[in-house]
C-alpha cells in the first residue's frame, strides 16, 4: 500500500478507531443488574461453546430487482453460508481466541433456462478477537482479521482482493448494538483495481431487536471511497419463528454496488425474502 493511499485513508481510519473506541469505553450504558445474566452467559458461551460454529448470519433467499418489472433475468436466489472454526478457547490473554472463517455468497439464477449459478464469492480468513467485560458489564468486542475473496473465476471475470480488517461493536441497550469496520486493502485482482470505489473502504451500522428478541431490524452503511456521500445500504428485518429457535423469517434490500464481485461495479437495488439462521449472541458484519 503506498504512501498517498495512506494519507487518503488516514482520516477516515483515525474517525472509525475514535467511534470504536468511544463505544468501548463510554457509551456502554446498560445497569450492571441488567446486564449481568446476559454476561454470564456470554462468558459462558466462549468457555464452554463447541469450537465449530456459526460466523456470519447463514441465509436462503429469493426476490427482485426493485423499480424495473420483475424477469427471469432480474430476480434470482441469494444465499450464505458462513462458519467459524475456533483454534484456541479463551485462554488467550483477555479472554482472547484465534479463529478461521469461511464465508461463500452465491447467486443462482433460478429462473433461467438451465438454473445457472452467476457468481459465487469465497471469503476464507483467520482472526483474533477480544471481548471487553468491564465492572460485571459487556463492554464490546474487537477483532482483527486478515481475509482473502475472490470468485474462483478466470480470464476477464476473474475478481480478487485481500484485506485487513480491524472491526468492533458495543451494546448501547439490550435492544440496541453497534458496529464499526474498516480495512487495509490489497488488490491483486487484475480485473478489479478501482474496487474500491464500488465497494467501499469501511461500513458501520446498528442493529436493533425488540425485548423478546422476537423482531429484528438491521443497517448497515458501506461507505465508497471518496468525499462524496456515496454509500451501498444494506437494511435486513428478520422474525423470529420460535422462541427456542435461531430461525428466522428474513427480508433484505440491498442497494448500491458491489453486492458480488462479478458484477461490482454495477448498480442493483434489490429486495429479497427468505429464511436466515443468526449466531447464538451475536452476527458479524
Amino acid at each position: 500500500m503506498t504512501n498517498t493511499n495512506i494519507h487518503k485513508y488516514l482520516p477516515i481510519i483515525i474517525f472509525l478507531i475514535s467511534l470504536i473506541s468511544g463505544f468501548e469505553c463510554k457509551a456502554q450504558i446498560i445497569k450492571v443488574s441488567d446486564q449481568r445474566g446476559f454476561t454470564d452467559s456470554l462468558r459462558q458461551e466462549l468457555i464452554n461453546a463447541p469450537y465449530f460454529g456459526l460466523f456470519k448470519d447463514n441465509y436462503f433467499t429469493v426476490g427482485t430487482s426493485i423499480g424495473p418489472k420483475p424477469t427471469r433475468t432480474n430476480s434470482d436466489v441469494k444465499f450464505q453460508i458462513s462458519i467459524a472454526q475456533r483454534l484456541t478457547k479463551t485462554t488467550l490473554p483477555g479472554n482472547s481466541f484465534v479463529f478461521l472463517m469461511y464465508t461463500q455468497k452465491t447467486f443462482w439464477n433460478i429462473f433461467e433456462k438451465s438454473l445457472p449459478m452467476r457468481d459465487i464469492n469465497f471469503n476464507p480468513g483467520i482472526g483474533w478477537s477480544i471481548p471487553f467485560f468491564s465492572k460485571g458489564r459487556y463492554a464490546g468486542k474487537f477483532t482483527l482479521l486478515i481475509e482473502h475473496e475472490s470468485n474462483g473465476r478466470d480470464s476477464i471475470q476473474s475478481r480478487s482482493w485481500n484485506r485487513i480488517t480491524f472491526s468492533g461493536s458495543t451494546i448501547i441497550d439490550r435492544w440496541l448494538m453497534v458496529h464499526a469496520k474498516f480495512w487495509i486493502p490489497i488488490i491483486d485482482g487484475e480485473n478489479n483495481r478501482d474496487i474500491l470505489r464500488y465497494c467501499g473502504i469501511c461500513q458501520g451500522g446498528v442493529q436493533v431487536t425488540t425485548p423478546d428478541k422476537k423482531f429484528g431490524w438491521a443497517l448497515t452503511l458501506v461507505k465508497r471511497m471518496g468525499w462524496n456521500f456515496n454509500f451501498n445500504t444494506i437494511f435486513e428485518f428478520n422474525w423470529r419463528i420460535h422462541k427456542k429457535s435461531n430461525q428466522y423469517i428474513f427480508v433484505q434490500y440491498y442497494n448500491g454496488y458491489g453486492e458480488n464481485l462479478l458484477d461490482y461495479n454495477q448498480f442493483h437495488s434489490r429486495l429479497r425474502v427468505g429464511i436466515v439462521i443468526k449466531p447464538t449472541f451475536f452476527s458479524e458484519f
